[in-house]
């Protein structure tokens, strides 16, 4: 059965990293342990696969670091049929602009997302995709501490990849400024947050996400 996505000229790439102990929300440790930092990175994870899956939004395609080997990611390629790459690149920006170029060869337009926001659903995943589709050149959904969660695009610029400090307060507003002075056509949707720190857990609570059930 073919699938019937609402964006079949689309494209989600979500990077994710594979869900190693102590490699993953790290500056959740101190109040979760390295064991409960990584179960819940996972379960964002696949909980976020499973609604972009299920709703059928766009062709998702999941890079991955430091590779693709994991069992984690590995389970994705197999239950969902997600191709599975590995990112390419010495910083964030370096990795999001080597797969945004690989995708645009072959998809009319993209959405770049992570695994740290929560608040992050397919609905609004999906009105990215619209403004896309509508001619916007880009899209932007930025987050609370000043970076994005979500960055779309129809092409792409070097300004929009390099010279910024990534994950500083500061990322935000320099991709706004690069659009700007690309002089692109771009939205820019509401503010969300990101899961970085212990202070942000009990707002998983309040989108109903319970801290001790997978």
């Amino acid at each position: 059965m073919v699938t019937e996505f609402l964006h079949p000229d689309g494209g989600i790439l979500l990077f994710a990293k594979a869900p190693r102990p102590g490699e993953v929300k790290t500056r959740l440790i101190p109040a979760l342990g390295e064991g409960s930092s990584t179960a819940l990175y996972q379960r964002l994870l696949e909980r976020l696969v499973n609604n972009l899956s299920e709703d059928q939004v766009a062709p998702i395609e999941l890079w991955c670091a430091p590779d693709t080997r994991h069992p984690r990611l590995q389970r994705f390629h197999s239950e969902f049929d997600i191709p599975l790459y590995q990112q390419q690149g010495d910083d964030l920006g370096e990795r999001m602009a080597f797969a945004a170029d690989e995708a645009l060869q072959h998809r009319a337009y993209i959405v770049l997302i992570g695994v740290d926001c929560p608040a992050l659903t397919s609905v609004i995943v999906d009105q990215a995709l619209q403004s896309l589709r509508r001619g916007s050149d880009a899209v932007l959904i930025p987050a609370e501490d000043g970076g994005y969660v979500l960055l779309g695009l129809r092409r792409t610029a070097e300004c929009l990849f390099q010279d910024i400090s990534w994950g500083s307060e500061t990322v935000a507003e320099a991709t706004r400024q690069c659009l700007d002075e690309l002089g692109w056509q771009w939205e820019e949707l509401p503010v969300l947050w990101d899961l970085d720190r212990p202070e942000d857990l009990p707002r998983l609570r309040e989108l109903g996400l319970d801290l001790d059930k997978g």
